[in-house]
């Protein structure tokens, strides 16, 4: 190193180069040291897949238009000497495994692309009122039922996603027996939240969701569809027609809601995953 006399003529010194900006110098902190990233282990958890396939079965809310259509564009060798597949799809926002964003059910309320991803994955408890609504296809949830199940598994923190099951995804996709009638919506039957419990979860509890295994937050014979306006006016979304409750247990799992980004719909398809803790109930 390039030596210059200390004042004073006491011996040589180290020359002084200009001091690095802050930012400069955690980059090359950074380049000299470079971070490992973690690996993500999921070797805890089982992955269970909560989401039915979209096909020419699925079902939708019986008002037009009220089918999945998946037209191929192409499908086999092309003059490349490769095989190529392409297809286009339509469908209605509200049909099979889908979310309902807040504007849904409440004007000026988030649409599909802004809803925060905070959300959408996180804790999530399972509420399981499948004996009830196996007696009564028009059960509605009770803030008893809530009640009960935080006397059970503890209280619902604000900010968890809450999950009903009411095992009525084996009856899909058999419209007629999911529904309560395939063909006309003022006929529908099947069970969901009821309001009151509604407001307990949403308004006093603050959960980030409400999610079901039937076609709707609001029970079948819903006209008015209460639990829906609640949730949207709080910006809650609604996950419907999830499927493979029975494999969740009542808490502990993580949840993984992820819709299409459609910018400006109310609503739109959904895969659900949940990791579920190995050794955990359920299947």
């Amino acid at each position: 190193m390039a030596k210059s006399p200390r004042p004073g003529g006491h011996g040589p010194t180290p020359l002084r180069w200009p001091r690095a900006a802050p930012g400069l110098a955690a980059a090359g902190l950074l380049l000299a040291f470079p971070l490992q990233a973690a690996p993500l282990d999921l070797e805890g958890y089982r992955l269970v897949d909560l989401t039915h396939a979209y096909n020419a079965d699925t079902v939708f809310w019986p008002a037009p238009p009220t089918h999945f259509k998946l037209e191929q564009l192409h499908y086999g060798e092309t003059p490349g000497g490769f095989f190529y597949s392409a297809y286009r799809f339509c469908l209605p926002e509200h049909g099979g495994t889908h979310l309902d964003a807040p504007i849904h059910f409440a004007r000026d309320r988030e649409t599909m692309e802004q809803v925060p991803l905070e959300r959408l994955v996180g804790p999530v408890v399972v509420i399981d009122v499948s004996g009830k609504a196996a007696a009564d296809r028009d059960y509605r949830v009770t803030p008893a039922d809530v009640l009960a199940f935080e006397a059970q598994h503890g209280r619902i923190e604000a900010g968890t996603r809450v999950l009903v099951r009411t095992d009525w995804s084996r009856r899909w996709p058999d419209a007629a027996a999911y529904l309560g009638h395939a063909t006309d919506a003022s006929k529908l039957h099947f069970p969901s939240y009821g309001e009151d419990a509604a407001r307990l979860l949403v308004e006093d509890r603050r959960v980030a969701l409400l999610g079901i295994d039937t076609a709707s937050i609001d029970y079948g014979p819903a006209a008015d569809f209460p639990v829906h306006r609640i949730a949207a006016a709080a910006d809650v979304p609604g996950l419907e027609n999830v499927t493979g409750l029975d494999a969740l247990p009542s808490r502990g799992a993580i949840l993984l809601a992820l819709p299409m980004k459609i910018e400006g719909g109310s609503g739109g398809p959904t895969r659900v995953v949940a990791l579920v803790p190995r050794g955990s109930a359920g299947r």
